[in-house]
């Protein structure tokens, strides 16, 4: 009888949540975009291999074995496919979706740009291929192509505060909720977003770029605590999080580092940190209990002043990112 009312009790909490009377406010529902790039019917029709059939090493080999002149022709005829393609070129997929993008993002380079939906795009500030430090940004609620600004201003932050050293990829890559109702409360979004930042990642690793950190937002970091077990990157760092979908750093499954940070004025602490029927993302990863290492925050302001300039978190962002930390 106890464990029945304490389950009643988690229930009404989560669905006070999702209603609103804890200071959630109302999201629409969002299908995830998933599946082969926009273009993909007139790339196999050409006899090219099938993307969806091809991981991220493999797409690697493929272009490999093509010369410069045909790479750069397969952009040029297909350049939707090509700049989404994990494991192809940089410079190839920087190329297909200036075509695709037309400047639409100011001074970043195109790093994958999908149409669908509301659309997803990735960034990247600085020399992918070349810097011997890269951090990947994963966004939560409300952020897409269309509304990337504050992520790309996250990504220009971390940027500087480590002295333009480290490559930063500002990471819109998959669809996030909007708002936060149901689809902020649930990880039917976070299970689609985890495998396209794995696939991400993997396609890094493929063409040698620097494993990287990972920092994780809100909602962002449930993608990435799904993502945890496959993913390729030497650092997690969750950030007014409202869980990760595991108890502790060891149910992630995870050879990288973990880390957490949550600002005394976050309304994400109001969130309680309960699963129940697929509602809600668990334990606290700022709770000493989950295993991960405390980022200080005390003086960042909000949910989303992690990257102030001169906050002790984005200090300790540009030191993890950089490794210099251990």
């Amino acid at each position: 009888m106890r464990r029945f009312t304490r389950t009643l009790i988690i229930a009404a909490v989560v669905t006070g949540v999702i209603a609103g009377t804890a200071g959630w406010a109302s999201g629409n529902s969002q299908e995830a975009v998933t599946g082969a790039p926009v273009g993909t019917a007139a790339w196999r029709a050409a006899g090219l291999p099938d993307p969806e059939r091809m991981a991220p090493a493999e797409v690697a080999r493929f272009f490999a074995g093509l010369s410069p002149v045909r790479q750069r022709e397969l952009a040029r005829t297909h350049p939707t496919v090509v700049g989404n393609l994990d494991g192809a070129p940089l410079e190839l997929r920087y190329e297909a979706n200036a075509r695709s993008a037309r400047g639409e993002f100011g001074g970043a380079r195109v790093l994958a740009h999908d149409p669908r939906g509301r659309g997803q795009v990735a960034l990247v500030y600085g020399d992918l291929e070349r810097a011997e430090h890269v951090a990947v940004i994963v966004p939560g609620s409300d952020v897409d192509a269309s509304h990337v600004r504050p992520l790309a201003d996250m990504a220009g932050e971390l940027r500087r505060a480590t002295g333009g050293r480290t490559a930063v990829v500002a990471w819109a890559g998959y669809t996030t909720p909007v708002g936060v109702g149901l689809d902020a409360a649930t990880g039917r979004l976070a299970e689609a977003g985890a495998d396209r930042l794995t696939r991400f990642a993997d396609g890094l690793a493929a063409v040698g770029a620097a494993e990287p950190s990972v920092f994780c937002h809100s909602y962002g970091s449930v993608v990435c605590g799904l993502a945890a077990h496959g993913l390729k990157a030497k650092d997690l760092v969750v950030f007014g999080s409202p869980g990760m979908r595991a108890e502790n750093v060891s149910e992630l499954g995870t050879s990288a580092r973990v880390w957490a940070a949550k600002d005394p004025t976050d309304w994400i602490d109001r969130v309680p940190n309960v699963a129940f029927a697929g509602l809600g993302h668990g334990a606290d990863p700022t709770d000493p209990a989950f295993g991960a290492r405390r980022i200080p925050a005390g003086d960042a302001a909000g949910h989303g002043g992690y990257f102030a300039p001169g906050t002790s978190s984005l200090r300790a962002f540009a030191s993890i990112a950089e490794g210099d930390v251990r």
